[in-house]
């Protein structure tokens, strides 16, 4: 018999969602920021300049969650939108200044935050933890 608190799919998703709660109710207070404008955030601190497909594909958002977020920090003047080169179709996103300033405050906050969570693990816990989430990510590639 299915019991969903022992049914690992149900059991992630809670905790993703209370992480994600957490998460948010800090970015709002701190930075004015929700969860998708965050995720877009951070993942233009690892690489940029994106499209927003790249965006939506890299962080498995819903596409109209990741355009709102990228047109409200554009309109924050947190972005910057510039034309691809190879094709005009596509928009490239990139940092302003302000947004590269943002990033670079919320980055230490986001590792302190992560460290704290992770302190309930010990470091080979941790280390185990996320081997097996990877591990989980590639047995999904194979059964899709």
């Amino acid at each position: 018999m299915l019991e969903l608190d022992t049914f690992l799919p149900y059991r992630l998703n809670v905790l993703a969602k209370r992480i994600s709660r957490d998460l948010a109710r800090r970015y709002e207070a701190q930075f004015g920021l929700s969860i998708p404008e965050w995720r877009v955030i951070a993942i233009l601190g690892q690489r940029q300049p994106l499209s927003s497909n790249d965006i939506v594909e890299r962080t498995q958002m819903d596409k109209a969650k990741v355009s709102r977020a990228v047109n409200r920090l554009v309109q924050a003047g947190l972005l910057e939108r510039a034309t691809h080169p190879e094709d005009q179709r596509l928009l490239r996103l990139s940092f302003t200044d302000a947004g590269r300033d943002l990033y670079d405050r919320l980055s230490p906050q986001a590792l302190a935050w992560e460290r704290q969570l992770l302190e309930a693990l010990a470091p080979e816990e941790a280390a185990q933890l996320h081997a097996l989430i990877d591990r989980l990510n590639s047995r999904l590639d194979e059964m899709g």
